[in-house]
């Protein structure tokens, strides 16, 4: 039979997520990329940097994922609801893999502000998983919205011509709308708007900067 976790135990556990999230082509993922044996396109630099930035954009959204799982986790108060995010945690590691290994293949490279916004997301999911499982349920669903929001505009925005990147994108877009109603019809609250519009400046934010840097 196998012993109950110690704090010292969850702490190591938590350490090695933190590593695996921020160190470039640490995370593995359980399922194979959906990008598969798609052949590569010939794209012109403007539309490969274009790329870059989009797939650097949607990797740190991933870190930030991964965080606000993790902090969501640590508090959340029913253990189904802290499972279930763990699960879901897991197809978050896929996501940030897929993205890390595109972005290998475009000579491209992951955003230097990872650091910074995995450790504001933490701590914001700590804080909504303390206030109760329905504010942290419903911080799910929100986030998954925006996040859902920028990949259609991402879709709309790759060159026609690259299917690789846009077979990861449709497949995390599909995964983060399940994400999103398992939230809701777990018990999450339904966010008012104006609390939605405030969260989409700061995603708007963390976008531009990521873009290139």
């Amino acid at each position: 039979m196998s012993r109950p976790l110690s704090t010292t135990d969850q702490w190591i556990g938590q350490f090695d997520s933190v590593l695996r999230t921020l160190v470039p082509h640490a995370a593995q993922p359980a399922r194979p990329s959906p990008a598969g044996e798609l052949p590569e396109a010939s794209l012109s630099e403007a539309e490969r940097e274009h790329t870059v930035g989009l797939m650097r954009i949607n990797h740190t959204g991933e870190v930030c994922a991964q965080a606000l799982y993790q902090g969501q986790g640590l508090t959340a108060k029913l253990p189904d609801t802290r499972e279930q995010m763990e699960r879901a945690a897991q197809e978050e590691i896929d996501h940030l893999a897929w993205c890390d290994a595109r972005l290998q293949e475009l000579d491209g490279r992951t955003s230097l502000l990872n650091p910074l916004f995995y450790a504001a997301s933490f701590g914001l999911g700590a804080m909504a998983g303390a206030v109760g499982d329905r504010v942290s349920l419903g911080f799910v669903a929100a986030t998954e919205e925006q996040v859902g929001k920028h990949l259609d505009e991402h879709l709309n925005e790759l060159p026609a011509a690259d299917r690789r990147s846009r077979a990861i994108l449709e497949k995390m877009r599909e995964d983060e709308a399940h994400h999103e109603r398992w939230a809701l019809e777990a018990g999450g609250a339904r966010f008012p708007l104006p609390v939605k519009l405030g969260m989409r400046l700061v995603s708007k934010a963390m976008t531009q900067s990521v873009y290139r840097i």
